[in-house]
């Protein structure tokens, strides 16, 4: 089978472009330029030239061809700019998940079908079960730890019928095992840790070389009085506690961004929590059981997918949790669990 493997650089997809040559596949390797990347600490960001060069690497050790293929422009469009609306907005946005719907997965098939390959496969921890009808569900990845299958969520039957995750199964510790086995040439590159397109973690000094912005208004307590100033609404999302910038005394925590009012409200850890929101707007990769259902939710990628009844409302949903849950922030994905199973998600509203 001829397949259009995304090269990213990193370790985890030239691992799975290995295992797939060990198998016997044609691989055709494509890696995307999405960002100019500026300042120090480039590497492992997969949008420095490094990582390109890393590709390049694994690809010749593979004896695939390499092409790389510049998408920048739709990576700012899509990905960059509502990035910078969300913040400034007052909301915090998930541009992992935007990149992998709009940029990435659904170009990649595209391309696949320029290179005359059948599938796509990608170094994502989920995975594809094909039923004997032709139907494809996509499952969570075995590795809780690296789970991704929570960007994949918009992601339509048509475009997930085409594509492979030959890391589903597998551990990080293990797929680096198989990268030394193999003689992956990055086998032991460091993870990315930052936003590829912010090197540097300072997503609000991002904002502000972006958008020429210093917009500086009061941080209230839940109470209504006056305890600060901030620099700039776009600096803060819900949960935060660093970097407030209100001296001592308990912990603080942002609970709400008030873009209209200018303002941040602070509270203790207590006024985090919340049993309910809504998504105005769903994706779904499968249909859903019925009209209301029990299924386990994820308000962001690091969080524990919590029990849940999913009611749907319009062309959204909302979600009732069996026991509050921290930290619920509009403008992040929302996916919703069947077991292991995407079932589909969502944006949170404001």
């Amino acid at each position: 089978m001829r397949v259009l493997v995304a090269m990213s650089g990193g370790v985890d997809s030239s691992v799975a472009a290995a295992l797939l040559k060990e198998q016997g596949h044609e691989l055709i390797g494509v890696t995307f330029h999405l960002w100019d990347a500026q300042g120090e600490n480039k590497v492992g960001r997969c949008c420095a030239p490094e990582d390109r060069d890393d590709a390049r690497r694994s690809c010749e050790h593979l004896g695939m061809p390499h092409y790389v293929i510049d998408e920048r422009s739709a990576f700012r469009e899509t990905v960059v700019e509502p990035f910078l609306d969300s913040y400034l907005a007052g909301t915090t946005p998930a541009p992992c998940v935007a990149c992998n719907q709009h940029v990435k997965v659904s170009r990649l098939v595209a391309l696949a079908d320029r290179f005359g390959c059948e599938r796509v496969a990608t170094g994502h921890y989920a995975r594809i079960e094909r039923g004997d009808d032709g139907s494809v569900r996509l499952l969570r990845g075995r590795d809780r730890n690296k789970d991704q299958s929570y960007f994949l969520y918009g992601v339509p039957q048509p475009v997930l019928s085409r594509l492979e995750f030959p890391l589903g199964d597998l551990e990080k510790a293990q797929s680096r095992e198989h990268g030394q086995r193999l003689g992956v040439p990055n086998w032991d590159k460091p993870d990315s840790q930052e936003l590829c397109f912010v090197p540097d973690g300072d997503i609000g000094g991002f904002i502000e070389r972006e958008r020429g912005v210093r917009n500086t208004g009061v941080i209230r307590d839940d109470q209504g009085e006056a305890v600060g100033e901030h620099q700039g609404i776009h600096r803060f999302t819900v949960g935060q506690r660093r970097g407030l910038g209100l001296g001592g005394g308990p912990a603080r925590y942002v609970l709400r961004v008030l873009p209209r009012e200018n303002e941040v409200v602070v509270g203790d850890e207590a006024g985090l929590l919340s049993s309910s929101f809504v998504a105005p707007s769903a994706e779904w990769c499968t249909e859903p059981p019925a009209e209301s259902f029990d299924a386990l939710v994820r308000v962001r990628h690091r969080h524990q997918p919590a029990p849940a009844r999913v009611t749907r409302i319009g062309r959204g949903f909302r979600a009732d949790f069996a026991s509050p849950q921290r930290a619920i922030a509009p403008g992040q994905a929302a996916v919703v669990y069947r077991g292991d199973e995407v079932v589909g998600g969502g944006i949170i509203a404001q």
